[in-house]
């Protein structure tokens, strides 16, 4: 009887080989792309830096408070 409420198993599809992985020689005209790249992006980020003007903690510097008058 536990063949009427087992049915069978369809057997499972051939395992596929894995395909080869492409090669990871680059030609010196794609070496050269990718560093111009870099480098105008190490650039562009250098740019942004500069015109941070606090830390991690806030601003670093003392505030002015007192500012001086034409009459003193």
């Amino acid at each position: 009887m536990g063949s009427l409420f087992k049915p069978k198993m369809p057997p499972l599809p051939p395992v596929q080989p894995l395909p080869e992985p492409p090669s990871s020689e680059l030609s010196q005209e794609q070496k050269d792309a990718i560093a111009a790249e870099q480098r105008d992006m190490e650039r562009k980020r250098k740019g942004r830096r500069s015109t941070i003007l606090t830390g991690p903690l806030g601003v670093e510097e003392e505030a002015e408070t007192e500012k001086k008058n034409l009459l003193e």
